[in-house]
């Protein structure tokens, strides 16, 4: 179960804040998904949203491999927040940090990239998030 994987994320808002949602991909190291998921959130703000994905996107990938795990993310504040290059200055995101750093426990070691939303899966977890906000009633999971 230690394989490498891949995890590829993105929360959205509509409004700041606003209803919200994710979108997962969790991928082998081939680049064949092994998992989709979207979620409706509640109201948070865009930043509240991407570190909520980031979050479950780490307890996704558990399921799957407690080796490495590179989770892309197509907000660059939160991943430089993570990588230590920026400080997390609003209070309302510091428990969501610790969130993420809880779950990185799980795994040998965890990698966090920016990665544009224009990539193949990076647009397809930003399109599930998008259908998570656009749906009604209970989604499927």
């Amino acid at each position: 179960m230690a394989r490498a994987i891949t995890a590829y994320c993105d929360g959205a808002s509509r409004g700041n804040p606003g209803e919200a949602a994710l979108g997962v991909i969790i991928a082998d190291s081939a680049g064949k998904t092994l998992l989709e998921r979207r979620e409706r959130i509640g109201k948070k703000t865009n930043n509240e949203a991407e570190y909520i994905a980031i979050a479950r996107a780490l307890e996704l990938a558990s399921a799957y491999s407690t080796g490495n795990v590179t989770v892309y993310s197509d907000s660059e504040v939160a991943v430089r927040q993570l990588k230590g290059e920026y400080k997390v200055k609003s209070k309302n995101l510091l428990p969501l940090v610790k969130a993420v750093m809880a779950r990185e426990k799980k795994f040998e070691k965890v990698t966090y990239e920016h990665h544009p939303r224009e990539a193949r899966l990076a647009k397809r977890a930003d399109a599930l998030a998008n259908e998570a906000l656009g749906a009604r009633g209970p989604l499927p999971r």
